[in-house]
């Protein structure tokens, strides 16, 4: 990436990655997948009540303005011309909620981001309402009743926001996940803009039918959501339009340029790490943990807590692929407690350190069910808890047991998929931003007893925007033929430990999450604003 080089050969793609904790926007060269530059900005969560989770779409927008602008300023000084940026994909944190006016532009509350707990008394009144012996949301849309998905946010913000009430009354109102927000502001907005999903996140709102690939109207009427505020659902990979920014911004460099590519992150990381054979699977470390396996054309239905999840549709004519998929709702986030909660570290990165210099937990163990257990419990009820302390246990030690955590759950999963899937995995192909962590990988690799394997490159999440994006009819500047897809470069971690040992700390683990259960009986008031 030295200077000297004058012209970098190829069309570039660019990505906007707009995850839980940060936006990224990255570059690529379309022909080799090398990274070229990107630019980081983290993101603002707001706590105003215990297990409520929003952020500011207007602040989201800005982060993704501003990402691109870095990044193009950083291109300049590399002397790489931003006119050779062809297309530009979308990535999105899943199921977080917005609600805005088609008029003004504004956001009519704040984003209700997929970890917010606030739908706790919805999901159990909706669920009094489903026939026991035809479970209809389940086999419609393949997800289990929960306050993760959007169509209970969604009728929360309907029930208790006057401003989002009135909005939908006048007709002015737009729902969409943050992938939608994103794409009609940046084409245009209310001059214009486009109101789009695409099918992997559409498949995240229960309001999906996953097997017609169509809003469905028993889904809508059922949760009690008007349709026309919902965006029109698109393949993953075709121009939904170009770029037009209303703002005096330099990035106003990319007007024009097609975005063309949109899919929700899970699913971008299983296409960037080309999982595109039946049964291969991935694994991404973000605030959640997120196991995805594609099993090709057909749903798989899952005995053991997984999910059923739209994985791709590269294209309008192109057929759609499905995956299983087992969700852990904190696993960075974690790092992230430890740090802005507890302030045992000032920084993600010393977490490293401080589980290095003990090199176990000392019989700790650290269940951070901050949001109740994901998969495969789907547990509401449940709350962290670190136990197994003694007066020998410190902060290193807790470290290293919110490391183990992020494993052991990870572990899970990965038994409830082996089950699900008769063939177990050989090795776990692993992205995102935690897997820098030396000791968490070779941690995972002993936890599985398997080997773990990452690519050189960790932005897989962006990659596979990018790769939708460039392979779109109309641009064509990215072949996704096996043949031409670059060899990646890879790192493996082989398990080191021997097997009871991993059976013993695993069954201690599993002990604790059973532990963490059933500790919330009655909800705390949900109704009004704060």
């Amino acid at each position: 990436m030295a200077a000297s080089k004058k012209a970098v050969l190829g069309p570039l793609v660019g990505a906007v990655d707009q995850g839980t904790s940060s936006t990224r926007f990255l570059v690529f060269n379309s022909k080799t997948a090398e990274l070229l530059s990107h630019h980081q900005v983290e993101i603002k969560q707001e706590f105003p009540r215990e297990g409520w989770v929003e952020q500011d779409p207007k602040e989201i927008l800005h982060s993704v303005y501003e990402c691109i602008e870095k990044t193009c300023e950083k291109l300049g000084q590399l002397n790489i011309d931003i006119s050779n940026i062809k297309a530009i994909g979308v990535s999105n944190q899943r199921e977080t909620t917005v609600v805005w006016d088609r008029l003004t532009g504004e956001p009519l509350y704040n984003a209700v981001v997929w970890l917010d707990l606030r739908t706790q008394s919805t999901v159990e009144s909706l669920s009094k309402r489903i026939p026991g012996n035809n479970n209809f949301v389940k086999s419609k849309t393949g997800l289990p009743l929960s306050t993760y998905f959007s169509a209970v946010k969604l009728r929360w913000l309907l029930d208790n926001v006057r401003k989002v009430q009135k909005a939908v009354e006048e007709k002015r109102a737009l729902f969409g996940t943050i992938d939608s927000w994103l794409i009609w502001s940046l084409t245009g907005g209310v001059n214009g803009g486009v109101h789009c999903t695409d099918v992997t996140n559409a498949s995240r709102t229960m309001l999906f039918n996953i097997h017609s690939l169509e809003w469905d109207k028993q889904l809508c009427e059922f949760f009690g959501i008007p349709m026309e505020i919902l965006p029109n659902v698109r393949s993953s990979s075709e121009i939904y339009g170009l770029m037009k920014i209303s703002h005096s911004l330099k990035a106003g460099a990319l007007e024009g340029v097609p975005i063309s590519g949109c899919l929700g992150d899970q699913s971008a990381a299983l296409v960037g790490q080309m999982c595109f054979q039946n049964g291969q699977a991935k694994n991404t470390y973000g605030t959640g943990c997120f196991l995805l396996c594609n099993t090709g054309h057909k749903c798989v239905f899952s005995d053991h807590g997984l999910l059923t999840t739209v994985a791709y549709k590269l294209g309008r004519d192109k057929p759609v692929y499905y995956a299983l998929e087992g969700s852990v709702a904190i696993a960075g986030a974690v790092i992230r407690w430890l740090r802005d909660n507890l302030g045992i570290i000032k920084t993600s990165e010393e977490i490293e350190k401080l589980a290095k210099e003990v090199g176990t937990s000392y019989g700790c163990y650290f269940v951070p069910a901050f949001s109740g257990l994901y998969a495969p419990y789907w547990e509401p009820s449940a709350r962290g808890i670190i136990c197994g302390l003694t007066q020998f246990t410190n902060k290193c030690h807790i470290a290293f047991a919110a490391l183990e955590a992020v494993c052991f759950q990870t572990r899970e999963i990965l038994d409830a998929m082996n089950r699900d899937c008769g063939i177990p995995l050989s090795h776990l192909q692993v992205d995102g931003g935690m897997t820098s962590n030396k000791i968490l990988m070779q941690l995972q690799a002993d936890i599985l007893y398997i080997p773990v394997v990452k690519p050189s490159m960790p932005e897989t999440t962006a990659l596979g925007a990018a790769m939708a994006a460039g392979a779109a009819e109309g641009v064509g500047v990215w072949s996704l033929e096996p043949e031409d897809l670059s060899a990646v470069t890879m790192e493996r971690f082989e398990p080191q430990i021997n097997a009871e040992e991993s059976e013993i700390r695993y069954s201690t683990w599993k002990k604790a999450v059973m532990k963490s259960m059933g500790w919330v009986t009655t909800q705390s008031p949900e109704s009004g604003i704060p």
